[in-house]
């Protein structure tokens, strides 16, 4: 990003928030809570090309939520020793609870912003994996993983409202500014057409001893077409210099100095 000179590389930055939504996985279904995106993408204008750049904690941060029912639902009841052991010891709520949260899996793919303005066609690909945790499913048990990840595909529900701001380095709002950001917002986005391989790691020694009940009792694997996410009231911005090859070739770096106070504000 900071490389691109804003004449053979144009350097724009992605944000989308969503501040709840829903999950269906197999056979579970889950309240979400705020969901956060944010990447960058450098387009070669001599190709036409675009390659995403995820921060290095990952382009994808999620609020933790519970998952209804908690381990009970999950596992139980069972009629195998194992399992059946751990049921009778989630009378406490602190065993019983799981906590699922989604994290990056790899960088996301396909960007297309003109597809953030309409409705029905996928914005960009997301590769994620769930993070399932649970005194009894120990430390790695996971939904999905960076080699078989779940990958989501949103794309708007229905039609966003669509606005252009300028913006001055400093973030104040001006016609002629430095930076300018597009605002897709009042609208929900979702994907109903993805795949979710089945649970890794799930054990107390996190060796996978409890893959196959969490498995047998969600109804993962589950194919693709029997999953489904909602985002609701989503917010997208994507901004950048309005004339970058003025910038040149300092824009990265200038779009970097100006990112969060102009076009993520």
């Amino acid at each position: 990003m900071l490389a691109a000179d804003g004449r053979t590389d144009i350097a724009i930055c992605v944000a989308s928030h969503s501040g709840s939504g829903s999950i269906k996985l197999g056979s579970t279904l889950a309240t979400t809570g705020a969901n956060d995106l944010q990447f960058g993408v450098v387009r070669n204008t001599a190709t036409g090309e675009s390659r995403v750049v995820p921060p290095a904690g990952g382009a994808i941060v999620g609020a933790a939520t519970e998952i209804p029912g908690g381990l009970l639902g999950l596992m139980c009841p069972s009629g195998i020793p194992l399992v059946s052991d751990i049921c009778k010891q989630l009378t406490d709520n602190s065993l019983n609870r799981v906590v699922a949260t989604v994290q990056s899996a790899g960088t996301p793919r396909n960007f297309d912003v003109a597809a953030g303005m309409q409705s029905g066609k996928t914005i960009v690909d997301i590769p994620v994996r769930i993070h399932l945790e649970n005194p009894f499913l120990g430390s790695k048990c996971y939904i999905g993983t960076t080699s078989e990840p779940i990958v989501l595909r949103p794309q708007n529900l229905t039609q966003p409202a669509v606005a252009s701001k300028r913006f001055d380095a400093d973030g104040t709002p001006n016609t002629a500014g430095l930076l300018n950001r597009i605002e897709l917002t009042g609208n929900d986005q979702g994907d109903a057409g993805f795949a979710v391989p089945g649970v890794s790691g799930c054990g107390p020694l996190t060796l996978g001893e409890l893959n196959w009940a969490v498995n047998l009792k969600t109804a993962l694997p589950s194919a693709a077409g029997k999953n489904n996410l909602v985002l609701n009231n989503a917010a997208t911005y994507t901004g950048g210099l309005a004339s970058p090859g003025a910038a040149a070739p300092n824009a990265g770096r200038l779009l970097s100095e100006s990112w969060h106070a102009g076009v993520a504000r």
